[in-house]
Parts: C-alpha cells; sequence; structure tokens
C-alpha cells in the first residue's frame, strides 16, 4: 500500500514536472529574445539590467503574501492561475508586437507582471514537492526541477535566434503562451495530496498578515537556517550581477550568435550538474554540497573574467552553472526535510523574498557600476590599462571582467566564510527533520 502511494506520488510529480519544463523552455525563448530586442533598440546597459530588476523586484514585495495564501489555497490551484497569468502576459506583449504599439516600458511593466504570477507558483510548487516525493528523493527531485531550468538555458537561445529570423519576436511570444496552456493542461488532470495538520501551522493563524509574518519568525527561531538564507542572499547578490552583465561583457568582444552559444553551454553545464543531481541526490551531507560547489562557482567566475576570449569565458559558464544545480537542490531539500509541509508556503515564500531581496540591487547598480567605474578603467587609456590591463586586456567590456574576478574572489570568501559559521556548518545536525520518510497520503 505504502509502495503504491509513493508511485502516485512520483508519477503526479513527473506529470507536473513536464508542464513546468515545457513552459520554461518557452519562457526562456521570450527571456532570450526580450533581452536582445532591448540592448539592441537601446544600447544601455542600464535598460537591459531593468528587465532583470522588473522580473525579480514582485517576489520580493509580495513573498509574505504568497507565501500565506498557498498555505490557505490548494496548491495546485495556484500553480494553475499563475501559470494561466503569466501567459495572459506573454500574449498581451504578442498583441503589442503585432501592432507596432510596443515600447520598452511595456515589456518592463509585462515582465513585472508575469513575475509577480511566478511569486505564488514558486512555493506552491516547492511545497507540493515535499507532498509527492520521498524525503530520500528531494535532492534527486530538486536535481529534475534544474533540469528544466538547465533545458531552457540551452535550447531557448540557439531556438530564439532561429525563431527571431522566420517568427520573428512576436511568434516567440505565441509559442511561449502556448507552453503555458500545456503546463495548466498537465496541472487540471492531476491531484495534490493535502499537508497533514501540525502544531506549527497553526501557530500565528488569524488575519492573512499575521499568518504571512509567521514565515518569517520560523526562520528567525532557527539560526541555522537564518545563517543560510543571508548566506544565499548574498550569493543571489553576485549572480544577479552577472544575470545583468554577462551578455555586455561577451558582446563587447564577440558577436550575439556567439554570446548564444556561450548561453547555450553554460545552459549544458546546469544540464549535466541537474542530470548528475537528479541520478546522484547530492552528498550525504547536503550543507557540504551547497558549501563545497560554491567555492568552485567562485573559481569559474575568475575565469569568466579573467580574458576577452570565447572559450575561457565558456568554460568558466560551464562550470559555474554545473554547481547551481547541486547548491539548489541540496540547500532546498534541507528546508524541505527541516520545515512542516503545511507551513512551507509561508516559510519558502519568505525564504524566497529574502534571498531575492539582494537580486533587485544588483540589477539596479550593475549598469552604473560597470558604466561609470569598472569600464572607464580599462577603456584604451583608462587608468588600469598599462597594469592589470596587461592580463585581463582592454577595452569594451572589460571593466566588467574585472568585475568579475572581483566577485570570484567574494564568492570564494563568502563560501569559507559559511563553513566557519558554526550554524550553518551544522544546520543539518542541529535542526531536526520534520517530514516522514514516505509522503503525506491523500
Amino acid at each position: 500500500m505504502t509502495h503504491n502511494i509513493v508511485s502516485r506520488g512520483i508519477r503526479v510529480f513527473i506529470v507536473v514536472w513536464l508542464g513546468q519544463l515545457v513552459s520554461l523552455i518557452g519562457s526562456g525563448l521570450t527571456s532570450f529574445a526580450l533581452g536582445l530586442w532591448v540592448y539592441q533598440h537601446t544600447g544601455s546597459v542600464t535598460q537591459f539590467a531593468f528587465i532583470g530588476l522588473f522580473t525579480v523586484l514582485p517576489s520580493v514585495v509580495l513573498s509574505p503574501l504568497a507565501g500565506a495564501l498557498v498555505d490557505r489555497w490548494d496548491r495546485r490551484w495556484v500553480m494553475i492561475l499563475s501559470d494561466a497569468g503569466a501567459g495572459l502576459c506573454t500574449l498581451i506583449m504578442a498583441f503589442l508586437f503585432l501592432t507596432n504599439r510596443i515600447e520598452v516600458w511595456q515589456i518592463y511593466l509585462a515582465a513585472g507582471a508575469s513575475a509577480a504570477f511566478g511569486t505564488f507558483q514558486w512555493p506552491a510548487y516547492s511545497a507540493a514537492t515535499t507532498l509527492l516525493v520521498p524525503k530520500k528523493h528531494l535532492g534527486r527531485a530538486n536535481g529534475m526541477v534544474q533540469f528544466g531550468q538547465a533545458a531552457a538555458e540551452i535550447l531557448a537561445p540557439a531556438l530564439a535566434g532561429v525563431l527571431l529570423l522566420t517568427a520573428r519576436i512576436q511568434g516567440i511570444l505565441l509559442i511561449d503562451f502556448v507552453t503555458f496552456v500545456f503546463a495548466v493542461t498537465t496541472l487540471l488532470f492531476v491531484r495534490f495530496p493535502r499537508p497533514e495538520t501540525t502544531v506549527a501551522g497553526q501557530t500565528r493563524r488569524g488575519s492573512l498578515w499575521r499568518e504571512a509574518s509567521y514565515g518569517w519568525r520560523f526562520i528567525t527561531a532557527r539560526r541555522g537556517l537564518l545563517g543560510l538564507l543571508v548566506f544565499f542572499a548574498v550569493v543571489k547578490f553576485l549572480w544577479g550581477m552577472v544575470g545583468a552583465l554577462i551578455a555586455p561583457m561577451i558582446l563587447g568582444f564577440t558577436s550575439a550568435d556567439v554570446l548564444g552559444i556561450i548561453i547555450s553551454v553554460a545552459g549544458g553545464g546546469m544540464l549535466v550538474g541537474s542530470l548528475v543531481m537528479s541520478a546522484w541526490g547530492g552528498p550525504k551531507r547536503r550543507i557540504d554540497g551547497v558549501l563545497r560547489f560554491e567555492l568552485m562557482s567562485g573559481l569559474c567566475f575568475l575565469l569568466i573574467g579573467l580574458r576577452p576570449s570565447a572559450w575561457p569565458v565558456a568554460l568558466g559558464a560551464f562550470g559555474a552553472h554545473l554547481t547551481i544545480a547541486v547548491i539548489y537542490g541540496s540547500n532546498q531539500a534541507i528546508w524541505q526535510s527541516k520545515v512542516p509541509p503545511n507551513v512551507q508556503g509561508r516559510v519558502f515564500a519568505m525564504q524566497q523574498m529574502i534571498a531575492k531581496s539582494t537580486t533587485p540591487l544588483a540589477y539596479l547598480v550593475a549598469g552604473p557600476i560597470a558604466d561609470k567605474l569598472f569600464e572607464p578603467l580599462l577603456a584604451f587609456d583608462g587608468p588600469l590599462a598599462e597594469g592589470i590591463g596587461h592580463i585581463i586586456g582592454i577595452g569594451p567590456g572589460r571593466g566588467i571582467g574585472l568585475l568579475f574576478i572581483i566577485m570570484g574572489i567574494l564568492k570564494a570568501v563568502a563560501s569559507v566564510g559559511g563553513y566557519l559559521y558554526p550554524r550553518i556548518r551544522l544546520v543539518e545536525d542541529e535542526l531536526p527533520d520534520v517530514i516522514a520518510d514516505e509522503p503525506i497520503t491523500e
């Protein structure tokens, strides 16, 4: 009987995962195409970075409210409505492009609205995974989730490049809309188990705002989880800088088609990492999977910034993205094991808000820091051209390369600091697991 329940839960997870995988690929097409369109039409790193800012900002603002509602509502319907809302945003953008009414500010607005729906989708998806997948397989399940991100990063740039020439950007947006329809359809044909009621779940019951605040209280009462959260806020800031600056840095020494290849190679790293994580499940001590692979990621950042050449940038991007699946899968498995299922919506939403709170700051400052400070340092007549410029090169994009080197060093320092802080290093030992070894029954 238990085996049948477990098998049914895993089958439901796979169906949901497949729908989200297809939707992620469609969204990847849109993200690449819109980013390229904005950069080519404005020539501004800052305006390019603003897309990332508007993509992340809603999750910072809305996460506490989203988490409380996810715990109140059926998580399957939260995912359905979230995917439907994001699909509608995509359809509106397609209409604006088809009628030649599109403006850059409209892209920012649509990206923000779509991200707002995603703010509800992620905690519902992650909490549902805890209910559907046995505890011992959570690392593998999270690796599969990262596989979807990897597939999007590999396929989207190459497909977008072809589709921009054939179907144009409005065609890409319509394809993305169809993938949202597919994701919603898969969710309509499955059912999620309901989480059991726990003492933690009854705490702070009452008004919506009281429930929304509970996620923060739960985390701050557990110093290990709070330490992990602060660690990931730092890491997210550095990755936010990468997201804002990697394309302008590469375009400083090569063409858009090479940029697409490098982004696909980076996605290949995430694909390999997610396949490894899906099969392996991560190290026995999951915190080792977080900190050791973050250290490796910092070294890869150094490689990305080292030379204005496609192959070291591609190799560094491949390695940095390979670590993501192990880091994310290990970290999320820790949280899924330590947080009661019926409060995971609130806690995971707060986790998302705090961890991502530094990303808008990264998108906001990345452009000005690159344009006003680092790029002039390594211009052909810049103050560092005769010094470090002999090592890492001079000209367009090399100031950003120097910034990548600094971020790699900071990432390595943060990883070592995580090991030196006992609450993070011992988080799995000091906090008890609160979920059963098998998924919750219906």
